[in-house]
Protein backbone atom coordinates (compact mmCIF):
# COMPACT_ATOMS: atom_id res chain seq x y z
CA UNK A 1 0.00 0.00 0.00
CA UNK A 2 1.41 3.26 -0.84
CA UNK A 3 1.90 5.63 2.23
CA UNK A 4 -0.41 8.64 2.41
CA UNK A 5 1.15 10.63 5.45
CA UNK A 6 -0.55 13.91 4.53
CA UNK A 7 2.09 16.61 6.11
CA UNK A 8 2.16 19.94 5.13
CA UNK A 9 6.09 21.55 5.44
CA UNK A 10 6.01 25.26 6.53
CA UNK A 11 9.51 26.64 6.23
CA UNK A 12 10.35 29.98 7.35
CA UNK A 13 12.85 32.86 6.38
CA UNK A 14 14.09 35.10 9.14
CA UNK A 15 11.54 38.06 9.76
CA UNK A 16 8.86 35.95 7.36
CA UNK A 17 5.51 34.89 8.99
CA UNK A 18 3.27 31.61 7.68
CA UNK A 19 0.33 33.00 10.08
CA UNK A 20 -1.37 34.46 7.26
CA UNK A 21 -0.69 32.42 4.02
CA UNK A 22 -2.96 28.78 4.23
CA UNK A 23 -2.47 26.21 1.04
CA UNK A 24 -5.68 24.23 0.96
CA UNK A 25 -4.28 22.45 -1.96
CA UNK A 26 -1.78 20.64 -2.91
CA UNK A 27 -1.92 18.57 0.09
CA UNK A 28 1.55 17.91 1.57
CA UNK A 29 3.41 14.77 2.41
CA UNK A 30 3.24 11.24 0.25
CA UNK A 31 -0.01 10.93 -1.65
CA UNK A 32 -1.07 8.97 -5.23
CA UNK A 33 -3.12 10.34 -7.45
CA UNK A 34 -4.69 7.19 -8.98
CA UNK A 35 -4.08 5.84 -12.66
CA UNK A 36 -6.21 8.07 -14.68
CA UNK A 37 -5.51 11.30 -16.17
CA UNK A 38 -5.59 14.54 -14.23
CA UNK A 39 -8.38 16.91 -16.23
CA UNK A 40 -6.96 19.99 -16.19
CA UNK A 41 -7.66 21.80 -19.03
CA UNK A 42 -9.86 24.80 -18.92
CA UNK A 43 -12.96 25.30 -21.48
CA UNK A 44 -12.28 28.26 -23.09
CA UNK A 45 -15.09 31.43 -23.43
CA UNK A 46 -13.11 33.96 -25.40
CA UNK A 47 -11.59 36.11 -23.99
CA UNK A 48 -11.85 34.43 -20.72
CA UNK A 49 -12.04 36.85 -17.47
CA UNK A 50 -9.57 35.03 -15.70
CA UNK A 51 -8.09 31.31 -14.57
CA UNK A 52 -11.32 29.35 -13.78
CA UNK A 53 -9.77 26.89 -10.93
CA UNK A 54 -13.37 26.84 -9.41
CA UNK A 55 -16.01 23.88 -9.26
CA UNK A 56 -15.80 20.23 -8.49
CA UNK A 57 -12.82 19.40 -10.85
CA UNK A 58 -10.60 21.58 -8.31
CA UNK A 59 -11.53 20.80 -4.55
CA UNK A 60 -15.31 21.78 -4.20
CA UNK A 61 -15.84 18.26 -3.27
CA UNK A 62 -12.67 17.01 -2.57
CA UNK A 63 -11.74 15.67 -5.73
CA UNK A 64 -8.66 16.56 -7.60
CA UNK A 65 -7.40 18.21 -4.86
CA UNK A 66 -3.85 17.10 -6.57
CA UNK A 67 -4.38 19.35 -9.56
CA UNK A 68 -4.87 22.46 -7.97
CA UNK A 69 -2.84 25.34 -5.94
CA UNK A 70 -5.57 27.01 -3.79
CA UNK A 71 -5.27 28.54 -0.92
CA UNK A 72 -5.85 32.44 0.74
CA UNK A 73 -3.65 35.26 1.97
CA UNK A 74 -5.28 36.82 5.18
CA UNK A 75 -5.51 40.33 5.52
CA UNK A 76 -6.00 41.01 2.31
CA UNK A 77 -7.37 44.71 1.36
CA UNK A 78 -8.60 45.95 -1.70
CA UNK A 79 -5.58 47.37 -2.64
CA UNK A 80 -3.23 44.83 -1.91
CA UNK A 81 -5.08 42.65 -3.78
CA UNK A 82 -4.30 44.85 -6.95
CA UNK A 83 -0.58 43.42 -6.68
CA UNK A 84 0.73 40.16 -8.13
CA UNK A 85 1.83 38.08 -5.15
CA UNK A 86 4.21 35.10 -5.87
CA UNK A 87 4.11 31.77 -6.79
CA UNK A 88 6.80 29.52 -7.15
CA UNK A 89 6.25 25.79 -8.18
CA UNK A 90 9.30 23.47 -8.28
CA UNK A 91 11.88 26.56 -8.72
CA UNK A 92 10.00 28.49 -11.48
CA UNK A 93 8.54 31.83 -10.01
CA UNK A 94 5.56 33.28 -10.95
CA UNK A 95 3.35 36.52 -10.08
CA UNK A 96 0.09 35.05 -8.49
CA UNK A 97 -3.65 36.74 -8.47
CA UNK A 98 -5.80 36.94 -5.66
CA UNK A 99 -9.63 38.36 -5.09
CA UNK A 100 -10.49 41.07 -2.74
CA UNK A 101 -10.50 38.43 0.03
CA UNK A 102 -6.92 36.99 -0.69
CA UNK A 103 -8.29 33.80 -2.51
CA UNK A 104 -6.07 32.32 -5.05
CA UNK A 105 -6.93 29.09 -7.16
CA UNK A 106 -5.08 27.65 -9.95
CA UNK A 107 -5.06 24.36 -11.75
CA UNK A 108 -1.80 22.55 -12.19
CA UNK A 109 -1.05 19.36 -13.06
CA UNK A 110 2.17 18.19 -11.33
CA UNK A 111 4.27 15.83 -12.32
CA UNK A 112 5.34 12.39 -10.30
CA UNK A 113 8.29 12.28 -8.15
CA UNK A 114 8.97 15.17 -5.59
CA UNK A 115 7.12 18.64 -5.75
CA UNK A 116 7.00 21.97 -3.77
CA UNK A 117 4.35 24.95 -3.72
CA UNK A 118 5.55 28.44 -2.34
CA UNK A 119 3.26 31.51 -1.97
CA UNK A 120 4.60 34.64 -0.71
CA UNK A 121 2.76 37.97 0.02
CA UNK A 122 3.40 40.89 -2.64
CA UNK A 123 5.37 42.30 0.77
CA UNK A 124 7.13 39.24 0.92
CA UNK A 125 6.42 39.31 4.33
CA UNK A 126 4.22 36.40 4.97
CA UNK A 127 4.96 33.03 3.00
CA UNK A 128 3.91 29.35 3.23
CA UNK A 129 5.87 26.58 1.66
CA UNK A 130 4.75 22.51 1.32
CA UNK A 131 6.48 19.68 0.00
CA UNK A 132 5.15 16.54 -1.21
CA UNK A 133 5.90 13.25 -3.17
CA UNK A 134 3.46 11.97 -5.74
CA UNK A 135 3.56 8.27 -5.27
CA UNK A 136 1.95 7.78 -8.92
CA UNK A 137 4.35 5.76 -10.90
CA UNK A 138 2.07 4.94 -13.98
CA UNK A 139 1.48 8.67 -14.97
CA UNK A 140 4.42 10.14 -17.86
CA UNK A 141 6.88 12.62 -16.38
CA UNK A 142 6.86 15.70 -18.58
CA UNK A 143 9.52 15.38 -21.17
CA UNK A 144 8.97 19.24 -22.06
CA UNK A 145 7.36 21.62 -19.86
CA UNK A 146 6.48 25.26 -21.33
CA UNK A 147 5.31 27.86 -18.78
CA UNK A 148 4.88 31.61 -19.41
CA UNK A 149 4.41 33.87 -17.09
CA UNK A 150 3.97 37.99 -17.56
CA UNK A 151 4.06 41.25 -14.80
CA UNK A 152 1.12 43.56 -15.84
CA UNK A 153 -2.88 42.38 -14.79
CA UNK A 154 -5.38 43.40 -17.12
CA UNK A 155 -3.16 42.43 -19.73
CA UNK A 156 -3.22 39.31 -22.54
CA UNK A 157 0.03 37.38 -23.72
CA UNK A 158 -0.56 34.16 -25.86
CA UNK A 159 1.96 31.14 -25.79
CA UNK A 160 2.83 29.60 -29.30
CA UNK A 161 4.57 25.91 -29.36
CA UNK A 162 5.69 25.38 -32.78
CA UNK A 163 6.61 21.41 -32.43
CA UNK A 164 9.21 19.56 -34.54
CA UNK A 165 6.48 17.87 -36.27
CA UNK A 166 4.86 21.16 -37.54
CA UNK A 167 2.14 21.28 -34.76
CA UNK A 168 1.83 24.57 -33.67
CA UNK A 169 0.05 24.61 -30.30
CA UNK A 170 -1.82 28.05 -29.18
CA UNK A 171 -4.97 29.16 -27.51
CA UNK A 172 -7.30 28.30 -30.43
CA UNK A 173 -5.66 24.92 -30.62
CA UNK A 174 -4.65 23.77 -27.32
CA UNK A 175 -4.18 19.86 -28.15
CA UNK A 176 -1.81 18.44 -30.18
CA UNK A 177 -1.81 14.59 -31.72
CA UNK A 178 1.51 13.99 -30.44
CA UNK A 179 0.02 14.56 -27.24
CA UNK A 180 1.52 18.33 -26.44
CA UNK A 181 -1.68 20.45 -24.70
CA UNK A 182 -1.76 23.91 -23.17
CA UNK A 183 -3.69 24.27 -20.23
CA UNK A 184 -5.30 27.14 -19.73
CA UNK A 185 -5.75 30.17 -21.97
CA UNK A 186 -5.22 33.74 -19.49
CA UNK A 187 -6.36 36.73 -20.94
CA UNK A 188 -6.51 39.37 -17.75
CA UNK A 189 -4.01 38.06 -15.31
CA UNK A 190 -0.58 36.89 -14.75
CA UNK A 191 -1.07 33.58 -16.00
CA UNK A 192 0.63 31.15 -16.30
CA UNK A 193 -0.02 29.31 -19.62
CA UNK A 194 1.67 25.91 -19.31
CA UNK A 195 2.49 23.60 -22.66
CA UNK A 196 3.81 19.86 -21.47
CA UNK A 197 4.42 17.06 -23.71
CA UNK A 198 5.39 13.67 -21.88
CA UNK A 199 7.17 12.40 -25.16
CA UNK A 200 8.61 15.53 -27.13
CA UNK A 201 9.89 15.15 -30.75
CA UNK A 202 12.91 15.13 -31.47
CA UNK A 203 14.15 17.92 -33.58
CA UNK A 204 13.90 21.70 -33.48
CA UNK A 205 11.15 23.52 -31.29
CA UNK A 206 10.19 27.20 -31.31
CA UNK A 207 8.17 29.21 -28.96
CA UNK A 208 6.85 32.38 -29.28
CA UNK A 209 4.84 34.50 -27.27
CA UNK A 210 2.81 36.98 -28.76
CA UNK A 211 1.38 40.42 -26.85
CA UNK A 212 -2.52 40.14 -28.07
CA UNK A 213 -3.88 43.16 -25.66
CA UNK A 214 -4.82 44.77 -22.83
CA UNK A 215 -7.99 45.33 -21.63
CA UNK A 216 -7.01 48.22 -18.73
CA UNK A 217 -7.08 51.33 -21.12
CA UNK A 218 -8.77 52.34 -24.09
CA UNK A 219 -5.52 53.50 -25.84
CA UNK A 220 -3.15 50.84 -26.65
CA UNK A 221 -0.44 53.09 -26.95
CA UNK A 222 -0.64 53.72 -22.93
CA UNK A 223 -0.41 49.71 -22.54
CA UNK A 224 2.73 49.63 -20.01
CA UNK A 225 5.52 47.34 -20.93
CA UNK A 226 4.71 44.21 -19.74
CA UNK A 227 8.02 41.56 -18.84
CA UNK A 228 7.37 38.24 -20.15
CA UNK A 229 9.25 35.26 -18.61
CA UNK A 230 9.36 31.75 -20.38
CA UNK A 231 10.31 28.98 -18.39
CA UNK A 232 11.36 25.48 -20.31
CA UNK A 233 11.80 22.40 -17.97
CA UNK A 234 13.27 19.35 -19.79
CA UNK A 235 13.14 15.58 -18.33
CA UNK A 236 11.34 16.94 -15.79
CA UNK A 237 11.41 15.16 -12.13
CA UNK A 238 14.53 12.68 -13.51
CA UNK A 239 18.07 13.43 -12.09
CA UNK A 240 18.91 14.85 -15.67
CA UNK A 241 16.31 17.72 -15.22
CA UNK A 242 17.56 21.48 -16.41
CA UNK A 243 15.23 24.49 -16.29
CA UNK A 244 16.08 27.37 -18.03
CA UNK A 245 14.03 30.87 -17.69
CA UNK A 246 14.78 33.68 -20.66
CA UNK A 247 12.52 37.21 -19.77
CA UNK A 248 11.31 39.10 -22.84
CA UNK A 249 9.90 42.78 -22.35
CA UNK A 250 7.00 43.23 -24.81
CA UNK A 251 5.67 46.73 -25.75
CA UNK A 252 3.12 47.01 -27.89
CA UNK A 253 0.26 45.01 -28.77
CA UNK A 254 0.65 42.89 -31.81
CA UNK A 255 4.25 42.30 -31.39
CA UNK A 256 5.28 38.66 -31.96
CA UNK A 257 8.54 37.13 -30.51
CA UNK A 258 10.42 34.41 -30.87
CA UNK A 259 11.57 33.71 -27.80
CA UNK A 260 13.88 30.37 -28.38
CA UNK A 261 14.59 27.66 -30.27
CA UNK A 262 15.94 24.34 -29.28
CA UNK A 263 16.95 21.03 -30.32
CA UNK A 264 15.31 17.98 -28.83
CA UNK A 265 17.99 15.40 -29.47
Amino acid sequence: MKPRLLVAVAVLAAGVSSAQVTLDAPRGGWKHTGGEAIQHLQEVHYPASRVNAGGPRFGDDGRDLSAAIRGRIAGTTAAKAKRPQLLVVNGVAMPLSIDTGGAFARPYAFPPGSNSVEVRSADRQHLRRISFHDANATRSRGGLRIVLSWDSDLTDIDLHVVSPDGQHVFYGDRVAKNGGALDVDVTTGYGPEIYAIPSPPRGTWQIYVNYFGGFGSGDESERPITLAQVAIITREGTPDEKLQVFRIPLRRPGELTLVRSFVVP
